[in-house]
Order: C-alpha cells, then sequence, then structure tokens
C-alpha cells in the first residue's frame, strides 16, 4: 500500500536530500505497491528513482529488488545508494525515462524483448534467499525448480524502451526457478498483448528453455495459474485480475487442446 511522502520520518527525509545534493521534488510513481514510497526525486544532483519500505513484508521485497538490481548488469536500473533509518529501508536506483514496450504480434519491440531474455535465461540465482516458485506463485511442481534468477513479473509496466535496449524494473518478485518459469508466466503477457495462446507459444519457441520442456509440465503450469487467477478474479473487482483470470484461462484451455509431445 502506498504511503504520503509525510509517512517518512525527518531522518530518512535528510538521508535522501543529502544524497541528491539538498532540496528536492518528488513526483509519486503511478503504479506499484511492492514499497510504502516509490517516486521519482529531483535534486540539484539531477533525478533518482527513491524507494523507501516499512513493513516487513514490502523490506523484504525491497531487500529482494536490491540484491537482483546489484547481481545483475544492465538490465535493472543501476543501485546508486541504499540506506536504513528507523526502521525504513530506502533504495535510490537510476531513473529510466521511456516508453513502456509494444508486445503486439510483430512488433519490433518483441525483438528487444527477445535479447533481453536470452540474457536472463542464462543468469544464476547468487546467494541470496529469494522466492521459491512455491512462495511466489501459490502452486509448485518439481520441474519449476532451478538455479536462474526469474524476474517473475515481466508484464509491459515493468518494461521500460531506452536508447540503449529494453530495461526491467520492478524485481521485488525476484525468484529461483527453472528458466522455462519466466516463460511461461511471460505467456499471459503476450496473451493480453493481442496474441493467441499459439502466437505466444509459437513465439517462445526460439527460447531453449521452452523446447526442452516437457509438455506435461506445461499443462500442468497452465492449469494451475489459470484456476489461481480464477479464484483471485471471484473475490476481487480490480481489472488486472479478471483480465489476467481471462488471459490465464485462454493460455490453459489452448494446453487442453494440446496433442501429447506438442
Amino acid at each position: 500500500m502506498r504511503s504520503d511522502w509525510t509517512a517518512l520520518p525527518e531522518s530518512v527525509v535528510a538521508g535522501i536530500a543529502e544524497r541528491v545534493g539538498g532540496a528536492f521534488d518528488v513526483t509519486p510513481a503511478s503504479s506499484g505497491n511492492h514499497a510504502e514510497i516509490a517516486s521519482t526525486v529531483t535534486g540539484p544532483a539531477g533525478q533518482v528513482f527513491v524507494k523507501a519500505a516499512l513493513g516487513e513484508l514490502s523490506v523484504r521485497s525491497l531487500r529482494y529488488e536490491l540484491a537482483a538490481t546489484q547481481a545483475i548488469d544492465r538490465y535493472p536500473p543501476a543501485v546508486l545508494w541504499h540506506f536504513e533509518s528507523d526502521g525504513w529501508l530506502v533504495v535510490g536506483t537510476e531513473h529510466l525515462a521511456g516508453p513502456h514496450p509494444d508486445l503486439s504480434p510483430g512488433s519490433a519491440d518483441l525483438d528487444l524483448l527477445a535479447v533481453t531474455l536470452k540474457a536472463l535465461q542464462e543468469t544464476p540465482a547468487p546467494g541470496e534467499p529469494w522466492f521459491t516458485p512455491a512462495a511466489r506463485l501459490g502452486f509448485a511442481h518439481p520441474a519449476m525448480d532451478g538455479e536462474t534468477l526469474i524476474h517473475s513479473d515481466l508484464n509491459p509496466a515493468n518494461l521500460i524502451v531506452t536508447p540503449h535496449g529494453l530495461r526491467i524494473v520492478d524485481w521485488a518478485w525476484a525468484t529461483k526457478a527453472a528458466p522455462w518459469v519466466e516463460l511461461a508466466l511471460l505467456v499471459q503477457w503476450l496473451i493480453g498483448s493481442g496474441h493467441s495462446a499459439d502466437q505466444a507459444e509459437k513465439w517462445l519457441t526460439q527460447f531453449p528453455g521452452w523446447t526442452a520442456t516437457d509438455c506435461e509440465v506445461l499443462n500442468d503450469f497452465a492449469s494451475r495459474n489459470a484456476a489461481k487467477w480464477s479464484a483471485k478474479s471471484q473475490q476481487s473487482t480490480e481489472s488486472w485480475v479478471h483480465d489476467l483470470a481471462m488471459w490465464a484461462g485462454d493460455w490453459s484451455a489452448h494446453r487442453d487442446g494440446q496433442q501429447p509431445g506438442r
């Protein structure tokens, strides 16, 4: 749940001011809710994106995000500084500006996504206490376990097109898993961007992690994911929850029609 900047103690505000060079202006982020504070801060030293967390879950998520952005080069925003004060964890990162990608069929932005994914598919998870697939997704399968660090929420709002390629923000759900899990979670967002389930799967065949995954494992994942979002949609009025339930359901229905071995 987002909080107003007035919730920050004076020690935290002073710590931020010291790091941005003095008095600063604040522009709250328009989306996301993993940290109590998420804003663009503009001070004499320039722009910094600042997240601050106080609650147990949000602090844990921000620690995961901090660890991930320090462990992976190029794609996450660079960590500029971080500190703790009065129970708050505060992280300042590179401010990234640019549009979110168009992931519809035929879009050139899909090529940017492919380049990024191929690099991430080969990124091992360092020795941090990352989310497990079961803790992240609420369901498990032995084939979901692995040694890769995955973002696990590659929706277009977490992707930014820059002059230097595609960048990825909001690593609060960084998970240690098999590489195909990242791709399976991407299916729903490709469907939401205009792909049919079949088109989404065909696009994913360029990744070895996808083609090497057993058909029955994908069937199980699609079914469990659809069931999860269907249950959530029955308890929520949020449009994005209902969208995910529909897209996950479309993929599950497609997998139900797959022939063994496909």
